[in-house]
């Protein structure tokens, strides 16, 4: 399945109109010799099989190549970003499943205003685009009030020890507070739908019938029902760690995989955007298998 992601991704790379020679990243002053002998240092001249299986043979030794726009190793390149878009994303995952499992169960049930209240919140959050309210946040809280930077993961002043963590932490309050309010509003009505379906069981009703109180029920009953559902969910956004929010990044100048990606697309800077992609599919992969196993173990009658 990995092979033929790659074959499919590295088509669609190499199919798409203009190229990083063509795309303003070289110096429009070069001659058009120049510019052959840089493809042919690059092996942009050989067939695209050649080209495909040059590439597939370099990935499985972890070298991705060479980035066209900056001269660096792609592996440097992603290895230099990578911890601050998975330190944000796992941050923001964390907040959104616990809110979510959170408010979900108890709109179910508790139901009445509560639980339109929560399905209100939810619509809106869902419905919110990521761009405009960090457009939003940006102006009230940055811009008027002047309680936040307003990009960045540092103050001009360098700082030491757990006093630099706490100047990154506080610059990210923005880009967090955005991911986890558009995010967690689908994954509330999910889990929300969910409970609700749990409820209608039979084992609910005898629970109900016996006396036990909303904390017991859903520490016996509920929880455990949710968790084969909540293992998928979190297997299947195991890549979205990697991908981090491009328009997020772009606007708060967060240097993370997102604005590489973001960047390395309008350069068509393309050995930058496979590695990408290629470690976006492994992930997606990886998200499932980790998601099956787990569901085996926690569920014992999928072996059958």
């Amino acid at each position: 399945m990995l092979l033929l992601i790659s074959f499919i991704t590295f088509s669609a790379v190499h199919l798409a109109p203009n190229s990083f020679m063509s795309a303003g990243g070289l110096n429009p002053n070069m001659t058009p010799e120049a510019i052959e002998h840089l493809k042919e240092v690059y092996g942009l001249n050989k067939p695209f099989l050649e080209q495909y299986f040059g590439w597939l043979k370099s990935i499985l030794k972890l070298d991705f190549g060479i980035s066209f726009a900056s001269g660096n190793s792609v592996t440097e390149e992603i290895k230099s970003r990578i911890g601050v878009t998975l330190g944000i994303n796992l941050v923001s995952m964390l907040i959104i499943f616990i809110l979510s499992l959170k408010l979900g169960v108890s709109s179910a049930l508790k139901g009445g205003f509560y639980e339109k209240s929560v399905k209100q919140f939810s619509l809106l959050s869902y419905a919110t685009p990521s761009f405009y309210l960090a457009l939003v946040l940006v102006l009230i809280f940055s811009f008027k009030l002047g309680w936040f930077p307003i990009s960045g993961l540092e103050s001009m002043n360098e700082k030491e020890g757990i006093y630099r963590y706490l100047d990154i932490a506080y610059h990210l309050v923005l880009p967090i507070t955005v991911i986890v309010f558009t995010g967690v509003g689908s994954l509330t009505l999910y889990i929300r739908s969910l409970t609700k379906d749990i409820l209608k069981s039979d084992y609910i009703f005898f629970a109900k019938a016996r006396g036990l109180s909303d904390k017991i029920i859903k520490k016996r009953y509920i929880y455990p029902n949710l968790m084969p559902f909540i293992v998928t969910i979190l297997g299947l956004s195991l890549p979205g760690l990697l991908g981090g929010s491009v328009i997020l990044e772009q606007i708060f100048s967060i240097n993370g995989m997102g604005l590489l990606f973001f960047q390395s697309a309008l350069a068509r800077d393309y050995p930058v955007i496979m590695g990408i992609l290629t470690i976006g599919a492994f992930l997606t992969l990886l998200g499932n298998i980790l998601a099956d196993i787990t569901l085996l173990k926690i569920d014992p009658h999928r072996r059958k």
